[in-house]
């Protein structure tokens, strides 16, 4: 669930929306999404103030965007899919596609499912930086990274995914509602 009151990050989003201004002029967009690997934490830009934080896991493994990796890659993303929108909350997803599973969510800090389940929504990223998370054996969207629900809720706030950016089902259903096709997604 989004904070009521947004934590202060670490990082300056003046500084941070000048410089995706300037590299990505054409594609910026408002809201974005700012997310900080350090602070385990998913941010949503509107008129240039945070409006909404979520607590998130990137990966167990670190950032990177080597194919094969289960690393989180870097950089400037946009979404280039919205899977799940009628989906019902904890809806397991295989490939991409609705199973008509439901979850059960773990929400005790060391309970695992054992699967890395995706649930609930899914926002395909695609890379934006050549060589960086765009093209090769770098490429997010060939990656399969996303921005998803799952069902171990309660290890959020800990990198233990396998790449992608994991929220919590409800903050991840809030997320979709907010954001569309084409919304940035700046991973640092």
């Amino acid at each position: 669930m989004a904070l009521a009151h947004p934590p202060s990050f670490t990082w300056s989003i003046k500084d941070t929306l000048a410089d995706i201004k300037t590299r990505f002029p054409k594609s910026f967009t408002d809201p974005l999404i700012i997310i900080s690997i350090s602070e385990q934490k998913l941010a949503l830009i509107e008129n240039n103030q945070i409006t909404k934080t979520y607590t998130i896991s990137s990966a167990k493994a670190g950032t990177g965007s080597l194919s094969g990796s289960y690393k989180t890659p870097l950089g400037v993303h946009v979404i280039s899919n919205k899977i799940g929108e009628n989906s019902a909350l904890a809806t397991i997803f295989n490939a991409r596609i609705d199973t008509h599973k439901i979850a059960k969510i773990l929400t005790e800090p060391n309970q695992k499912s054992g699967a890395d389940n995706i649930t609930s929504r899914i926002l395909w990223l695609e890379g934006m930086e050549d060589g960086v998370n765009k093209g090769g054996d770098v490429d997010s969207h060939d990656r399969y990274i996303y921005i998803h629900g799952t069902d171990e809720e309660g290890l959020l706030g800990q990198p233990v995914s396998h790449g992608c950016i994991r929220m919590g089902n409800l903050d991840v259903v809030e997320l979709f509602g907010l954001v569309s096709v084409g919304t940035l997604v700046v991973i640092f």
